[in-house]
């Protein structure tokens, strides 16, 4: 049976999200080309989780979302926040925000329509963002040459924390110092 536990920790490990014992089962039985048991999956999955939850192993093997999903234990969350913090502080450029900007208030865009607003040459930028799933191709246009039309992706929500486009600050949010000559006088 520990052939069996092997395998549900690789399904398990490699599923993005978290991954139902039915599914497991389904696989398990497609690649055996056997049936298997849901019973031996149960039993192998209350196994592995009495493993991961030693102390010897830093993630554990949890129930959630109707599935199982390995998570890092709460003790090295705040190691977890230094490394996320880090790499976010170099995830993007100057002109990659600018011209996701672009894109994210202007949608749906062309390429060229952001280097008119930019002034400059955008490839490696939207290349880069492209890279990074921020933003995804939504189409062609319909002017000359047919070129991509691109977006923001799901990605891009959850990068910045919003549900929605909508959820985005508007231009009329951020507080510009009224235009004045000479010195304020009270």
């Amino acid at each position: 049976m520990d052939f069996l536990h092997r395998h549900i920790e690789a399904l398990i490990f490699c599923a993005p999200e978290p991954l139902t014992t039915t599914e497991i089962v389904k696989c398990l039985s497609e690649m055996f080309e056997a049936e298997v048991s849901l019973d031996h999956v149960e039993e192998a999955i209350y196994e592995l989780r009495k493993k991961y939850n030693q102390d010897d192993f830093s993630f554990a093997l949890e129930h959630l979302g109707g599935g199982y999903q390995f998570l890092t234990k709460p003790a090295y969350q705040a190691s977890i926040s230094i490394l996320l913090r880090q790499q976010s502080q170099k995830r993007l450029s100057a002109a990659q925000l600018e011209t996701l900007s672009i894109i994210a208030y202007k949608q749906p865009i062309t390429k060229g329509e952001v280097e008119q607003i930019r002034g400059v040459n955008s490839d490696y930028s939207v290349q880069k963002l492209l890279e990074k799933e921020l933003i995804e191709i939504k189409g062609k246009s319909d002017g000359v040459g047919k070129p991509l039309i691109y977006g923001t992706s799901t990605r891009f929500m959850e990068y910045f924390g919003i549900n929605s486009i909508q959820d985005l600050p508007q231009p009329k949010d951020f507080s510009q110092p009224e235009n004045q000559i000479g010195e304020e006088k009270d």
